[in-house]
């Protein structure tokens, strides 16, 4: 449980939602119903970190070349949210946001990544394939396997990527993107180039993936390994082992050491992804820019690698805003703060689109 000060939002940057919330304003001073949905993130119920332990039964479901294991939470015929976690996490990084979005009237889906939970490939014979675009279709096949249209989108870490993903590529499936440390699309080409040395060494695990040694010593120590870097990237985020064993739990799955090595070799272009997904990383390496609303978000005591803010507001060219969450918040933001996560969700379905 997060034993800091409770988080407060710092809004840097807000771009054309401002009027958004003066077109509300105007609607409830004439008397115009508004739907409870509709209400802004700051009129949520409080929101206890560590408050809830599970996210319910567990549900199971085909989507392209795996069996997606995720939780729903709120009504069935709620507006969607999908909640993506990122490594090494699992969906209980949403256990408090879940519950507080489905208060608030949403259908919330928090699917295990391929490689975690209960989440499984349907063959045996299908290559564990940890590539971004890969990661981020399999979110996209769930959709069309829930008969969902469209969903606000939010991640952090593997899951914040596969947002921005989804909303650069496909931004009709996304009605609003709430991404932690922003934009995170990337390519190997990028991933050529050197950085000054201590931003490598934040990389460093990275680098041990890329080893043999690497991958025994993660399929050895998965669990200290993740224990450790939890307490690297959230420096102030004070949890119990019962927390990190909630999670923990995920990381037994049968594949999730190959997807993780995959994922970061393939970062630094010492693995091959698989050719269908060519063309759809062609399109990232361009770096598109993101249209859907968005608010980005930073906790201000991450310890793990991240970009500064101002060096992607430009790649949000929608309504956009960025909130950095102080009192010493870290990586694991959707869990060490859930009220302002659950908050910015709230948020960004009342901005306006363009789309």
């Amino acid at each position: 449980m997060h034993t800091a000060n409770p988080p407060e939002i710092f809004s840097a940057t807000r771009r054309r939602f401002v009027g958004t919330a003066a077109a509300a304003a105007a609607l409830a001073q004439f008397g115009a119903a508004m739907p409870a949905r509709a209400a802004t993130g700051n009129k949520l119920p409080a929101i206890t970190p560590g408050a809830h332990t599970s996210l319910g039964p567990l549900k199971q479901v085909d989507a392209g070349v795996v069996s997606v294991g995720y939780a729903e939470v709120g009504p069935a015929d709620g507006p969607a949210v999908i909640l993506l976690h990122g490594w090494p996490y699992d969906i209980h990084s949403y256990a408090d946001v879940a519950p507080a979005l489905g208060s608030a009237g949403y259908r919330v889906i928090v699917p295990y990544l391929r490689g975690y939970g209960t989440t499984r490939f349907l063959s045996s014979e299908t290559f564990r394939n940890g590539q971004p675009s890969a990661v981020a279709n399999d979110t996209v096949a769930m959709m069309d396997a829930l008969k969902i249209d469209k969903a606000i989108l939010a991640g952090f870490d593997w899951g914040g990527r596969s947002a921005d993903i989804i909303a650069a590529l496909w931004p009709e499936r996304c009605k609003g993107l709430v991404s932690v440390s922003g934009y995170l699309i990337g390519s190997q080409a990028g991933g050529k180039d050197p950085l000054p040395p201590a931003a490598e060494l934040q990389w460093w695990y990275q680098f041990y993936f890329a080893t043999d040694r690497g991958r025994a010593g993660y399929a050895k120590y998965t669990h200290e390994f993740s224990k450790l870097i939890w307490q690297l990237a959230s420096p102030k985020w004070n949890f119990d082992e019962a927390t990190f064993a909630r999670s923990a739990a995920a990381f037994d799955n049968p594949d999730h050491v190959a997807i993780v090595v995959h994922n970061y070799r393939w970062r630094l272009d010492l693995a091959q992804g698989e050719a269908k997904y060519d063309e759809l990383e062609k399109r990232l390496a361009a770096a598109p820019i993101i249209s859907v609303p968005t608010i980005t978000m930073e906790g201000d005591a991450n310890g793990a690698p991240h970009p500064e803010p101002s060096a992607y507001a430009k790649k949000f060219g929608g309504p956009y805003e960025h909130r950095t969450i102080t009192g010493g918040i870290g990586h694991n933001l959707p869990q060490e703060a859930p009220q302002a996560f659950a908050g910015a969700v709230i948020d960004v379905a009342q901005m306006k689109s363009g789309l």
